[in-house]
């Protein structure tokens, strides 16, 4: 699967299968996931992601991991121009 592959609205679980979030959208090196509640969204960067199957993105580290990460921060850049063949790169 490509990152170009992934769509917002799907789904992304911790390795102990419990939900992180939905994606809200896809950049070159990173997943913005929108949480539930008060929980601020997290930019997950796409190294964290296991596999991707049904419309769900599994990552390789727990949810409660995933959220002590300090995630929170948008990347300073996400530049498609650096190296734009890495947007078709496999996960």
């Amino acid at each position: 699967m490509r990152m170009t592959d992934l769509q917002v609205g799907w789904t992304v679980v911790g390795n102990d299968g419990r939900r992180l979030g939905t994606i809200n959208g896809v950049g070159q090196e990173f997943l913005h996931v929108v949480r539930t509640g008060f929980a601020a969204d997290l930019y997950v960067p796409v190294t964290s992601i296991a596999n991707v199957e049904r419309e769900t993105v599994h990552l390789n580290i727990t949810r409660d991991a995933a959220e002590q990460m300090g995630w929170e921060q948008a990347p300073r850049h996400d530049q498609p121009e650096a190296g734009s063949d890495d947007l078709h790169r496999h996960v």
